[in-house]
């Protein structure tokens, strides 16, 4: 644990999926500030996100939403930041080969639907990015970086340096935009900035109104794609938010029909 009173890197927080509740969200008879008040301003990152007990993981669902948890107690109540980038990884069922291309998932449909089933709707619905990794093929495990590789096809495209600059420019541009008000990026914004700074155009509200309709969209998850296609705007360098960036927001949000 870093025990420097003053912290000058973002946390990075990956606690077991055995955590207890107290352990993730704090409290206790002298309440303590949990895992997530410990990833304020940083990265809490689940492996194994189903593992964890539903109890815990309904409790992360206010915190996630309003970036600080009260922890009542007969003595009062005491109030901790928890602003923090919620990462998260599981398996698509508990063998973890359910959707493989090479290898035969071992489980039962009643067993894969109860498995994806541990997370709550409410809680998937507060989660911006859901993204399905694939196997990664043992080419890419083995392969050298050399000029002369007959693998050279495999070389990334953009480098990790390259992505962290354009991600530091996007970051720079929702400092400028929110220079004036107490929020500093765009997953911040409530409202009256969505109003203000997310303009859309025609055909992005007729996406958007489609998009409520077949896909269900709550009011959360509509906020929520609208400040997703903000900022893919702002990675592109782009002032104006086009039917383009909120069909990638869309694509991002949860699945249903895996099964």
């Amino acid at each position: 644990m870093d025990k420097r009173a003053l912290i000058v890197t973002r946390p990075f927080r990956s606690p077991h999926h055995t955590t207890s509740h107290i352990g993730l969200i704090g409290g206790g008879t002298a309440p303590r500030p949990g895992e997530i008040s410990l990833a304020h301003r940083g990265v809490l990152f689940l492996d194994e996100f189903p593992e964890f007990p539903r109890h815990v993981l309904e409790a992360l669902r206010q915190p996630v939403e309003d970036g600080i948890i009260t922890i009542s107690r007969s003595a009062g109540r005491v109030n901790f930041p928890a602003k923090f980038m919620l990462v998260a990884a599981q398996n698509p069922c508990p063998c973890g080969f359910f959707g493989n291309p090479t290898k035969n998932c071992k489980c039962s449909l009643n067993q894969i639907i109860r498995y994806q089933r541990r997370i709550s709707g409410p809680m998937l619905d507060r989660i911006d990015i859901h993204l399905d990794v694939p196997a990664v093929k043992v080419e890419k495990l083995t392969y050298q970086s050399h000029p002369e590789s007959p693998l050279g096809d495999l070389r990334p495209v953009e480098g990790s340096h390259q992505i962290r600059k354009r991600v530091q420019k996007a970051r720079d541009i929702q400092t400028k935009r929110f220079k004036n008000s107490k929020i500093t990026s765009n997953s911040e914004m409530g409202n009256k900035e969505i109003k203000e700074f997310c303009v859309l155009d025609d055909n992005s509200v007729k996406l958007l109104q489609l998009a409520v309709v077949k896909m269900n969209l709550s009011a959360r998850s509509y906020n929520r794609t609208i400040k997703l296609a903000r900022t893919i705007a702002d990675l592109e360098g782009q002032n104006k938010i086009n039917s383009t960036h909120i069909a990638q927001a869309l694509q991002y949000r949860p699945r249903t029909d895996n099964l």
